[in-house]
């Protein structure tokens, strides 16, 4: 049986006013001794999605067709970028339409991508650094779209190792950014906390 309440309950294992190296795979290390087989070959899935030699088509097949919400919806969402990114470096280097973009299924209508436009505004800035927060300001933004007010789930759990993955990232390029990141991370935790402590209060 998995004890979801636990888990959240200890997130994050760090305190927040952190200020050197964030071990993320020790967090994550510490999730995974927590979950159950099936919820550990979620997240299996889910870190995957953060090797780029594993993001073949043969990956987002398994991802989308994944019986997880998030891991569907997230991956459907990491796909659609890098898709427009693609379709925007082919006009940016005048390659040819359509080359490089990956279509898991030839014979289905076309992909549709609400958030195309956004995407693409993130993609003409002229800042490289600025460019890559604001992709991953929007894929983070997308992560709270997809658990909305899930706490005690799978779901949530995914979402914020997702998270610690994209914090991650920054600490290696940017560790202020990195640490800003965190803490904004650890703010969200602790009012999902007030917010569950609340209810149980009333």
């Amino acid at each position: 049986m998995n004890n979801y309440e636990y888990i959240v309950a200890s997130l994050p294992v760090i305190t927040s006013d952190f200020r050197g190296d964030l071990d993320c795979d020790a967090v994550i290390g510490e999730i995974r001794s927590q979950l159950s087989r099936k919820d550990e070959a979620l997240l299996d899935i889910l870190l995957s999605g953060f090797e780029p030699d594993k993001l073949d088509s043969e990956f987002y097949i398994k991802a989308l067709a994944c019986s997880d919400p998030f891991i569907r919806e997230y991956f459907s969402y990491d796909l659609d970028v890098r898709n427009t990114r693609v379709e925007y470096l082919n006009k940016a280097l005048n390659r040819p339409e359509g080359m490089d973009v990956m279509v898991l299924d030839k014979e289905a209508e076309p992909r549709e991508f609400e958030g195309y436009k956004q995407v693409m505004g993130v993609l003409e800035g002229s800042d490289i650094l600025e460019r890559e927060r604001g992709l991953d300001d929007l894929m983070w933004a997308r992560i709270d779209e997809i658990v909305g007010l899930q706490v005690f789930t799978i779901d949530a759990i995914l979402g914020f190792v997702a998270k610690l993955r994209i914090i991650d990232r920054w600490l290696k390029l940017d560790p202020e950014t990195g640490r800003e990141l965190f803490r904004k991370l650890v703010d969200e935790i602790r009012n999902n906390k007030n917010e569950i402590n609340n209810e149980y209060n009333r």
